[in-house]
């Protein structure tokens, strides 16, 4: 697809620029991102004025209307950089873009898709304190009041929370537990609406500049119209839907992410020396080197079988499920052979190499844990196997 145009020029051209782009501004702007723990608006503005946040918005709509294989390698370039960057736009290029196209009505497609073109920053709301991958605990609730629902609850781990300007909240249309979730419906709620709080940014492990926070909704009280597709029980569908593009763009993120660790790793070894030789001379080095590749080399080819096969329309659920984990755990081994690359270096702050550990660790439990997801590939595998 890569004859395809995104604005005024071929998709090559574009993911070229995306790559310049990422190394001469996102990685110098690493150290404030981190410091202050928020993209730098300047860069925010300039991710905007690149088209970043409305990749996968349709091109009727004023988007990129990037394909999921086209997507795919813009997140991979994305992802050589902190992880703060690809995070602010992630919510806006996966879950949000995708519920808008497969179940808003048209009047919430044309005054949310512009919004989200114009970079305004959004956030998905379905984690709570007491539920996770368990959409059945959940305790949020929507209640409807003439024209209008009224929302109660609190979530837990939103990303983009204390940035966000718009969330699309999860919450309970139903006391009952219901069939395929069908007590679970979405909303589009603009984040000022009266009764919506935000919670303290979350000190985490690593990925900082990738905002986390609790959201809190008490009385909130928005039209009937922003209940999203206008129909009640079809937002657990909606998360499902998006669920295989969000895993291959974690996968995406951990490989890009793991050829910036792999690179800076051999740049170390090449650099380092012991016993008068460069430590990349030795076998024991090249080991680790080689493994890094091997993995790297093998997440790549999983994630384009699976993004051609959903390029195609074809379900995903077990190749993307698989593709998530290889490479989420990938990364992990491979930022942990750069630390042991540096050795005592590895281990201190003033070196990227921590840095890198510690960002990676997240890309095995979001979108799926690696072992929920294990458990998704085995259902799907013996569901093949009775079918067959």
């Amino acid at each position: 697809m890569l004859e395809e145009r995104v604005g005024d020029e071929p998709f090559e051209a574009f993911r070229d620029t995306v790559r310049r782009f990422v190394r001469e501004r996102l990685v110098p702007a690493e150290a404030q991102a981190i410091q202050q723990n928020w993209v730098p608006e300047a860069i925010l503005a300039e991710m905007r004025d690149l088209g970043l946040f409305g990749l996968t918005v349709p091109a009727e709509y004023g988007g990129s209307g990037l394909q999921i294989d086209q997507y795919l390698e813009i997140i991979q370039q994305l992802a050589w950089a902190a992880p703060a960057f690809r995070s602010a736009i992630a919510i806006n290029t996966g879950i949000l873009s995708t519920a808008l196209r497969n179940d808003a009505t048209e009047a919430q497609r044309a005054e949310y898709f512009p919004k989200i073109v114009a970079g305004q920053i959004g956030s998905f709301a379905l984690t709570e304190p007491d539920s996770g991958s368990d959409s059945a605990a959940m305790k949020t609730r929507a209640e409807r009041d003439g024209d209008s629902y009224v929302i109660n609850g609190s979530k837990r781990y939103i990303t983009n929370g204390p940035k966000a300007d718009f969330l699309l909240v999860m919450a309970r249309t139903s006391r009952e537990n219901l069939p395929s979730n069908a007590h679970v419906s979405g909303f589009l709620v603009p984040a000022d609406t009266p009764g919506v709080a935000r919670g303290k940014p979350d000190k985490k492990m690593g990925q900082q500049g990738a905002l986390t926070s609790d959201l809190y909704f008490e009385d909130v009280r928005v039209p009937a119209s922003s209940l999203l597709g206008g129909v009640e029980g079809i937002g657990f569908k909606t998360a499902m839907k998006a669920l295989d593009g969000g895993r291959l763009s974690v996968a995406a993120a951990s490989i890009g992410y793991g050829r910036r660790i792999l690179e800076t790793a051999m740049r170390y070894a090449t650099e380092r020396k012991a016993f008068n030789e460069p430590i990349a001379n030795f076998q024991l080095i090249q080991a680790m080197l080689a493994d890094s590749e091997i993995e790297l080399y093998a997440a790549e080819c999983m994630m384009r079988d699976a993004a051609r096969k959903a390029a195609r329309g074809e379900r995903i659920l077990k190749e993307g499920a698989a593709t998530k984990v290889f490479a989420s755990e990938a990364v992990g081994r491979i930022a942990d052979r750069c630390v042991q690359i540096y050795g005592g270096s590895g281990y201190m702050a003033e070196y990227e190499a921590e840095r890198f550990y510690r960002d990676a660790r997240v890309y095995r439990i979001y979108e799926g844990t690696t072992q929920i997801l294990q458990l998704v590939i085995a259902r799907a595998m013996l569901k093949e196997f009775a079918a067959a």
